[in-house]
């Protein structure tokens, strides 16, 4: 009887009459409205946030991209920022290369966070540096830590800058490998080998060296040493013999590098823009970064991967190669100059 009266009240006439909404048909309608709006709501936040985040992403492809890339076809003072382990980097010398023919470009700034590097990727950026030097002046300016080849980049600047507690110096060469014999012996693995010659793949990490193959290398080593030794000693305008003394692998705050003439003044900006004022540049002339931009060829891309980057989601960005996965230091080859943390 329940469902015949629930029934009846979609009726206003006889069987088969037109229906009109009785109390169930409208708490049904108003379910299915509620639904739908809720439905759109979310529809609607979506495509807001979706339009808000290619509003941002379109505003900093437009910042990088074109105002960005603007500033450098204007007079101005280049900030070139060197950080991390040197190596020999190819994009870099490219950059330096770019900045010393731009003819916009009336100055340079190096910034250096490093802590060194191969001797070999120390040389030739420190050589484009000099190439800079000879057009316009060049600012080395000291940052956390620029020791070793970080503090070889340094001396290719007219003048270097420091703070007070940056950490400099550890003037030197090294050359290392690995020794798992020890570890091979406990497992019971050999390594048999048949050389041409005696020093031939040496030094060897299965094996100790010989003092003919210590010997070699020793004999390398110094002499990358003294090559560093005398280029300090001529861009610091030093007796060579003082060099020597400092060139015992000691580090240096800021206020120490100037007390031994390693490094010029101590300061910052205001410090880098008033040399460059005494070599006539301009010091009202913007600072503008070169360092590297992102070769993503799409401009949202490049924009939506320069946002995630802000937003401290860069490492999602890496790639798993090689490089992502082993230490840095084990990837070097060749002699180092490189201050080095935390040994045992």
């Amino acid at each position: 009887m329940a469902f015949v009266r629930a029934a009846a009240t979609y009726f206003t006439g006889p069987l088969g009459g037109v229906p009109k909404p009785g109390p169930a048909l409208e708490v049904s309608m108003d379910s299915s409205m509620i639904a739908d709006r809720r439905r759109l709501r979310r529809k609607l936040w979506f495509w807001r946030l979706f339009t808000m985040a290619l509003v941002v992403a379109l505003g900093f492809a437009f910042y990088r991209f074109a105002v960005g890339d603007a500033a450098t076809e204007r007079p101005h003072i280049a900030h070139v920022t060197i950080s991390g382990l040197i190596v020999d980097d190819d994009e870099l010398l490219e950059r330096l290369k770019k900045v010393e023919t731009s003819d916009q470009v009336k100055a340079a700034v190096i910034s250096i966070s490093s802590p060194g590097g191969t001797t070999y990727g120390g040389e030739k950026i420190f050589k484009a540096i000099r190439a800079i030097s000879a057009k316009k002046p060049v600012v080395s300016d000291v940052r956390t830590l620029a020791a070793s080849a970080g503090y070889m980049i340094a001396t290719a600047g007219d003048t270097i800058i420091a703070g007070d507690s940056s950490i400099t110096g550890s003037i030197g060469v090294i050359f290392q490998y690995p020794q798992i014999q020890p570890l091979l012996d406990k497992i019971g693995v050999s390594l048999q080998e048949i050389k041409s010659s005696p020093l031939k793949a040496e030094p060897s990490p299965f094996h100790e060296a010989s003092e003919e193959a210590k010997a070699m290398i020793r004999n390398m080593v110094v002499d990358s040493y003294n090559w560093f030794v005398d280029l300090v000693a001529d861009r610091r305008k030093l007796p060579r013999d003082e060099v020597l003394k400092l060139a015992d692998g000691t580090i240096y705050t800021g206020r120490q590098a100037l007390k031994v003439k390693l490094v010029d003044t101590i300061g910052g900006e205001p410090e880098i823009r008033a040399y460059l004022k005494s070599r006539g540049v301009d010091a009202d002339l913007p600072m503008v970064d070169w360092d590297k931009k992102s070769n993503t060829p799409f401009l949202l891309a490049g924009a939506v991967s320069r946002l995630i980057t802000i937003f401290g989601y860069d490492d999602l960005l890496k790639g798993q190669d090689i490089n992502g996965i082993l230490p840095p230091k084990l990837l070097l080859d060749g002699l180092l100059s490189v201050w080095q943390v935390g040994r045992d």
